[in-house]
């Protein structure tokens, strides 16, 4: 299961679950302000430092751009098995 944990008006968050969408993955998007708060941003990506930040199956992967490329280096197809 992917996590994208976004913001508001965020442009790679909406590329994000585009992507996820056109790929059909099964996918979670969590909005800051509404699913979490600041704090458990930190918490759970403590190198963040701008949004999304995405997980694949509790693993941190990071923002958009180091999502697209684990997709591509891994073949990762939304099955867990990619």
């Amino acid at each position: 299961m992917i996590e994208i944990w976004g913001k508001p008006q965020c442009g790679y968050c909406d590329a994000a679950k585009r992507l996820c969408e056109s790929r059909k993955f099964k996918f979670v998007y969590k909005q800051l302000g509404e699913d979490f708060n600041r704090e458990q941003v930190f918490e759970n990506f403590p190198e963040a430092r701008t949004f999304p930040q995405i997980k694949i199956y509790g693993k941190v992967v990071g923002g958009y751009d180091q999502f697209l490329r684990y997709i591509e280096d891994t073949g990762f197809n939304g099955t867990g098995e990619g």
